[in-house]
Formats: C-alpha cells, sequence, structure tokens
C-alpha cells in the first residue's frame, strides 16, 4: 500500500533495537523474526535470549511471509478512528513455526470468503513517521495456495 492518502490512522509502535527490523522489514517486502542461531526457534515477541534453549546467540532472519488463518472476528465499532468499518481482526501463524502467532488485519478478502485455515500472504502498510517509517504487516489470501 503505497498511496498515503488511502492508509488508515494507526497507533504506531515506539521503534527499538529489538523490533526495529521487524517494524521496518517491510521497506524490503520482508516480515522480519528474531531467531535462535542455536537451535533455530523463532523468537518473538522480541526477547534478548532464546525461550527454547536458553541461548543469546540471536539474529533477525525473514520468513516467507506466509501464513495459516488461526481465528478472526468483524468488527463493526469504530473504537478510534482507524480502518473503514467493518475491518477483520485476524490472529494468524507464520508457516516456519505456527507457535508465531500475531494480531493483525486481513486484508482484500470479502467477509463471505474468510475461512479457518485459509492460507495468507504478508502485505505491508507503510506509515511515515518522523521517528522512522513504519510497516504495518497485514495478511492477504494467498493465490497461490
Amino acid at each position: 500500500m503505497s498511496d498515503t492518502a488511502e492508509v488508515p490512522f494507526r497507533i504506531l509502535p515506539k521503534l527499538t533495537d529489538r523490533n526495529r527490523e521487524f517494524w521496518q522489514g517491510g521497506e524490503r517486502g520482508e516480515l522480519r523474526f528474531w531467531r535462535c542461531q542455536d537451535c533455530q526457534y523463532f523468537v518473538h515477541p522480541p526477547s534478548p535470549i532464546c525461550p527454547m534453549c536458553h541461548s543469546k546467540n540471536l539474529a533477525v532472519e525473514a520468513v516467507s511471509g506466509r501464513a495459516t488463518l488461526t481465528t478472526y472476528s468483524i468488527n463493526h465499532q469504530a473504537w478510534m478512528p482507524g480502518p473503514e468499518l467493518p475491518y477483520v481482526v485476524a490472529i494468524i501463524e507464520i508457516v516456519e513455526q505456527p507457535s508465531v502467532r500475531l494480531t493483525t488485519n486481513l486484508v482484500h478478502c470479502p467477509h463471505d470468503e474468510i475461512r479457518i485455515g485459509m492460507r495468507l500472504r504478508v502485505t505491508f502498510e507503510h506509515h511515515p513517521d518522523p521517528e522512522g517509517d513504519v510497516w504495518i504487516p497485514l495478511f492477504e489470501p494467498d493465490p497461490e495456495a
């Protein structure tokens, strides 16, 4: 999504050294997570140590951007300025490691076509910000699935 006139209001995250790659990976079209280099476990949300093997040997890696829809809700209430109503709040799990789940929005999908288990792919919504631009990862149906 490149046209900022169409970008809805979002409360943007404060960028830190731990989350910057996640929120700015969309500039390169990449969904990025910290990953333990010893046991290969993706660590999200970011943590200074791996919760599986307790290693501090972590690095940021891109994943495929493919995911599965775990659950969703269609929101009809305007809680604050934001996406046009109604919109879909979704919980997705990445295909590389289903324990990595994101709460996000499902976009570009008619509501009557949404199905639990449907295959998705990431798309990014760009938000210019004086403290560092942010690319919000959103998900849409994967036409290759």
